[in-house]
């Protein structure tokens, strides 16, 4: 059963700023955390700001600090703290007593947003798998007034019974969350073989959160995924056929996106959805190209695709939103002359149509050149083979038919090949 997510209302955002990487935590990095807080429906009562030259082994922010985020809380009627940096058990806990009232860290905050964002059975598992492992390293700390009571024959007290229960059923519901994960992660498995049967190319989108990447997915696909204006709008993966083109069908993934600092658990948690990730053919990566801090978000994007396994599949790169800069679509090449970078707007749909050319390019760079000379009676195979290939010389035959030369994706060869057997079977039975 999945973890209900904490009720958030009144929030105190304290906003950590180390001095030493001024450059890396930036203003942005605030109106993300602000961005956070609103996708989980809380309201944001006020901001401490905390510069830090280091961190303080007991509250984090230092004892100072800790005084001037009580007394904004009362200023402000705050009922929680949220801390935008991951705190081990010990800070957590020592925060909540010292400014009586419930502290939550960055990855207890992204942590409560997938919770409540998970729609899927795959979806629910992995969000409560996260929460347990996050919760296990903290049921210590939250018992720590019944772990005084001594051990020892006659003098175990209910508290310490209580803990080892408590221990217990979480680690249990891990086991069972695993094993129920490890039968989808199969089931994954099983999809993504008949999928490389088939030899449909896989492309998965991936970026950072809030991008458009599921604009863009329903702008290629024409699905109904949904999209809004929100971090983590959408977190189940979806996947579609998608014919493009000048270009054999393939297979579209819509995957969850990332942040900074994404926690581990979440990580391990989504293994075999980002596995999604890691055995396409080609990610398209989709960047919101209207923020400042570029750079950094791709690096961010990159470190965790390092992390899942999918640095070195190739990419195209997707600079997305450019109705917000006002410039025209474009597509951009490498020094080889192989598409790099294409400037779209998949909400107003300006550019997709170099996407589709990006895209149809490094695909077809997979086809291979066949030959066939078919008769006057094969005209369906010869529609077919303009179709879904690329003539690259034709003829007319002495007796009416064709002398072909084309390219074509072998998957789709093969099946051209078995329906024209399939055809000449039936004329012959006739």
């Amino acid at each position: 059963m999945l973890l209900k997510p904490a009720e958030l209302s009144q929030v105190l955002l304290v906003h950590p700023r180390f001095s030493r990487r001024a450059a890396r935590y930036t203003s942005s990095d605030l109106e993300e955390s602000i961005e956070l807080i609103r996708a989980t429906g809380a309201e944001l009562v006020g901001v401490v700001d905390a510069p830090l030259t280091g961190v303080d082994a007991k509250h984090f922010i230092g004892s100072g600090k800790v005084d001037e985020v009580i007394a904004a809380a009362h200023d402000v009627c705050a009922d929680t703290i949220i801390v935008d940096q991951p705190l081990a058990p010990g800070q957590e806990r020592n925060l909540q007593r010292s400014i009586g009232l419930p502290v939550v860290d960055r990855i207890g905050l992204i942590l409560d947003i997938f919770a409540q964002r998970a729609r899927s059975y795959e979806g629910k598992l992995q969000v409560e798998l996260a929460q347990l492992r996050h919760l296990s390293t903290r049921l210590v700390r939250g018992w720590t007034h019944l772990e005084r009571q001594k051990g020892g024959i006659g003098l175990r007290g209910p508290g310490e019974s209580q803990l080892e229960t408590d221990r217990r059923l979480v680690r249990d519901r891990i086991a069972l969350l695993r094993r129920r994960l490890a039968r989808v992660h199969r089931q994954r498995g099983q999809n993504r073989a008949r999928r490389a049967r088939s030899d449909l190319p896989t492309l998965s989108l991936a970026g950072y959160t809030n991008s458009g990447k599921s604009t863009l997915f329903n702008r290629l696909s024409g699905g109904g995924v949904y999209a809004a204006n929100l971090l983590f709008a959408t977190l189940d993966p979806t996947l579609r056929k998608v014919e493009l083109p000048g270009c054999e069908p393939l297979v579209l993934a819509d995957t969850v996106g990332f942040v900074r600092d994404l926690p581990h658990e979440l990580i391990e948690a989504f293994q075999s959805t980002l596995e999604e990730v890691s055995g396409a053919d080609l990610i398209l990566h989709v960047v919101d190209s209207a923020r400042e801090e570029v750079a950094e978000l791709k690096a961010e994007v990159n470190k965790v695709l390092e992390q899942i396994g999918a640095g070195s599949v190739p990419q195209l790169m997707i600079n997305n939103k450019i109705d917000l800069l006002g410039r025209p679509p474009a597509l951009e090449r490498d020094a080889d002359g192989n598409p790099q970078t294409v400037w779209l707007s998949a909400q107003s749909g300006a550019g997709v149509e170099l996407l589709h050319d990006a895209i149809t390019e490094l695909l077809t760079d997979r086809w291979q050149s066949y030959q066939l000379a078919l008769a006057g009676v094969d005209g369906a195979i010869r529609a077919a083979v303009f179709q879904h290939g690329r003539i690259t010389e034709e003829g007319f035959a002495d007796d009416g038919g064709w002398d072909i030369q084309f390219e074509m994706a072998p998957a789709d060869y093969q099946r051209l090949i078995g329906s024209r057997i399939a055809c000449s079977d039936e004329s012959s039975a006739n």
